[in-house]
């Protein structure tokens, strides 16, 4: 059986979805209803799944007409702009958490096979694997970042991987 969250998310990408525009506007009270939850726990899904690393930003505007808009936002990093996006968001440190966020999002956009992000996240893994923070942050980010560069030369639909 799926938990709360993960039906709340699954609702939610449903609408955007079937959104023509790439966002949806939701009221997190009608959510809490629709899913028989309290408002923190929509928060809480729209925190740690709506989250930049996995493509999305998260706007809300309070009070009686307040509504949450979230925005599918996918920059390709084979395009200048999105390369340059993603590298700037990445900053120069990344959490195992992050960095798993990232692999997830590029992994459900089609920038990378299953088969990529499975070694991207061996190699994550093994590159800070004993490293204290915040060093390990910084050689995960440098990894990423690395791996960017090469998908943004990459050939479409080359995975490289066989």
């Amino acid at each position: 059986m799926s938990s709360l969250a993960d039906r709340i998310e699954a609702y939610l990408m449903h609408l955007l979805a079937r959104s023509q525009d790439g966002y949806v506007e939701v009221r997190r009270g009608e959510l809490a209803d629709r899913f028989s939850c309290v408002p923190s726990q929509v928060t809480y899904v729209l925190a740690t799944r709506f989250t930049p690393e996995r493509g999305f930003v998260v706007e809300s505007r309070r009070g009686g007409g307040g509504f949450i808009r979230i925005v599918a936002r996918h920059p390709r990093p084979e395009q200048p702009a999105g390369l340059g996006a993603l590298w700037r968001r990445i900053g120069r440190s990344l959490s195992q958490a992050q960095a798993e966020g990232l692999l997830r999002a590029w992994e459900e956009m089609g920038i990378v096979s299953r088969r990529q992000a499975a070694l991207a996240r061996h190699v994550l893994q093994q590159e800070a694997r004993e490293l204290a923070p915040p060093l390990d942050g910084m050689v995960r980010a440098a990894v990423v970042k690395g791996m960017l560069v090469v998908l943004s030369n990459w050939p479409a639909g080359n995975d490289g991987i066989r």
